[in-house]
């Protein structure tokens, strides 16, 4: 037999472990999707570079590939954890977050290097106040990609499309491979 305060120390541990493989369980995932993203993003950065007057439609085939991208990897994960990890609500949640960004770049109306740091700071906004549920790795990834943006945005010249692919693809794929580890 064991008393109160035993069982009660064996529950803090059960719970203890669940949320440990919780976090695991969305490390894993988020990893896969922030490697995926960093690889779209370089694509995109490098395809603003290389040809800028089509730069708004390479953003889109981003933003395309990377939704289905999502679905697929969600629909995957689910397939081996059981765990649900997307739903309409979520697709929803984002195409919101698109819209408004849309909305905002055209009231602001950016130029190229202005619109590309605002993206980039506005998607690691989010990533940042997921960390503050989820788990330190995603704040620690938003923060140093906006603080590596911002540097570039006022310290890189010419270069600042290949600075982006860098910082934000590579930063996205590094974090990926991190959170991996976690």
């Amino acid at each position: 037999m064991i008393d109160s305060e035993q069982a009660s120390r064996a529950l803090a541990d059960i719970d203890d472990i669940a949320k440990r493989v919780r976090q695991s369980t969305i490390y894993q995932l988020a990893s896969l999707m922030m490697i995926m993203w960093g690889l779209l993003v370089v694509g995109g950065n490098l395809a603003t570079y290389l040809t800028p007057r089509y730069a708004g439609y390479a953003w889109l085939a981003v933003y395309g590939v990377g939704i289905a991208g999502w679905v697929a990897l969600s629909a995957s994960h689910y397939g081996r954890m059981r765990i649900r990890t997307f739903d309409a609500r979520m697709l929803l949640a984002f195409l919101l977050f698109l819209a408004f960004g849309m909305f905002t770049g055209a009231l602001g109306h950016f130029h190229a290097r202005q619109l590309s740091t605002f993206w980039t700071i506005y998607f690691m906004l989010a990533y940042t106040i997921a960390g503050l549920w989820t788990g330190v790795a995603f704040v620690a990834i938003g923060l140093s990609i906006t603080a590596l943006t911002l540097i570039g945005y006022f310290y890189i010249g010419q270069g600042f499309d290949l600075w982006m692919a860098a910082v934000n693809g590579g930063g996205l794929i590094l974090g990926g491979l991190w959170m991996r580890r976690e």
